[in-house]
């Protein structure tokens, strides 16, 4: 794909962080966008950045991504909309901090509801579209926790990975197919968004802690330049996009360690997080 203009470009989670920075970049572009989130006033706002921002089209609609038949009911109202659908970044995702030990189910089945399904979702009920694009491109968020673990970040790190394997093998089966559809798969690292402060946490988390601690420490890159390496990426077919200097060395230094980097990663992690409460009854 090599220029967006006229393109129809749908994005889940537009209601801010790099949702909002995409949607803005392509309305740059000239790309045609149907936006999506659970949020309806971060929506707004993003549909009044894009509009200004020079998007000729913008459809708005309030999605739940973990809602099957929601999904469904999205896809055929935004293909009736444009007529066509030529990419598709299936953005939508949450966090959940905690061990594995301490997590409910249920919040374990939130985040892989979104996190997994929601990507899963985005993918079924638009791959025929693309496909029928004959020009079709498909964006998937994982994580740099996609491509290394983190303690206390289980379940994400769960669905990262699911999301990085599913991605990866859905490129493959198009590639043995000749479908004409790209597809990439995307590793932020830190990135300048409230994901951490709009995160779920065990009961033995500290809440702001941890968010501070992400804010300060590991977020160091704005959603904007974010959104623009993600869509070189679309530009330039990249099967997988590392975004932030903390992406690459990171996966560098577990390409480097193989599955050693386990324990490295646990001893400066029992040295640097927050303080976890203790457990009840303890």
């Amino acid at each position: 794909m090599k220029q967006l203009r006229d393109k129809v470009v749908v994005i889940t989670g537009a209601g801010s962080g790099i949702g909002r920075a995409l949607a803005v970049e392509l309305a740059r572009r000239g790309a045609r966008l149907a936006l999506s989130d659970i949020d309806e006033d971060g929506l707004t706002a993003t549909l009044d950045a894009a509009l200004a921002a020079g998007a000729p089209d913008v459809h708005t609609a309030r999605l739940d991504v973990a809602d099957r038949q929601a999904f469904s009911s999205y896809a055929t109202e935004v293909v009736a909309h444009f007529g066509v659908v030529n990419v598709v970044v299936n953005n939508a995702g949450v966090a959940l901090a905690g061990d594995a030990l301490d997590l409910t189910y249920e919040d374990m089945e939130w985040i892989v509801g979104i996190n997994f399904w929601g990507v899963v979702h985005g993918t079924k009920e638009f791959l025929p579209h693309l496909i029928a694009s004959g020009d079709g491109h498909l964006v998937n968020l994982s994580s740099l926790f996609g491509l290394l673990a983190m303690p206390g970040q289980s379940a994400y790190n769960a669905t990262k990975f699911a999301v990085r394997g599913f991605s990866e093998a859905v490129r493959e089966e198009l590639l043995v197919a000749g479908h004409p559809v790209g597809v990439t798969v995307v590793h932020p690292g830190g990135i300048k968004t409230a994901i951490a402060r709009n995160a779920r946490v065990s009961a033995r988390e500290d809440q702001a802690a941890t968010a501070k601690f992400f804010d300060e420490k590991l977020a160091s890159m704005t959603p904007e330049r974010a959104a623009q390496i993600i869509v070189r990426g679309i530009e330039r077919d990249r099967a997988r996009v590392l975004v932030g200097l903390d992406a690459h060395a990171l996966h560098h230094f577990q390409k480097l360690l193989g599955s050693r980097y386990e324990d490295v990663v646990a001893r400066i992690a029992k040295r640097v997080l927050p303080a976890k409460r203790s457990r009840a009854g303890a």
